[in-house]
């Protein structure tokens, strides 16, 4: 097979994301095999599984007992998971205070202005 032949490889970012979009749009709870195929069957059931068991790992999904498998659900929505991996950032620092500065201002002028909102208080819930 030349390279042109051979499907793309993608990486472990790229397929963890297709996993949780697949199961953000599920009725609720699924199962690995249910997943593998909205993603089109051209991943192999332990590729699903797998990758099941890393966003586990990481706090991205929740699952429960359903016989003799699992069913698999997302453990919050896209901002969750953004403010989980951020909060992992952050607990690897020592500095926490330097890391939280730097970010702070490194922040163009209205997502600061929505920090120090969001801090004080002052933004309803929601946003707008």
């Amino acid at each position: 097979m030349t390279d042109q032949q051979r499907p793309r490889r993608r990486g472990q970012g790229e397929l963890e994301a297709l996993v949780l979009a697949a199961l953000r749009e599920a009725d609720g709870p699924e199962r690995a095999g249910w997943v593998q195929e909205r993603l089109g069957g051209d991943l192999a059931y332990t590729t699903v599984i797998t990758i099941l068991t890393r966003l586990l790992a990481k706090g991205a999904v929740t699952r429960e007992r359903a016989g003799r498998a699992f069913v698999w659900t997302p453990a919050s929505d896209q901002a969750g998971l953004a403010a989980h991996r951020m909060r992992r950032v952050l607990d690897g620092e020592s500095d926490r205070e330097a890391v939280l500065a730097s970010f702070v201002t490194s922040l163009e002028p209205d997502d600061e202005r929505l920090v120090r909102e969001l801090l004080s208080g002052t933004r309803s819930e929601g946003g707008g």
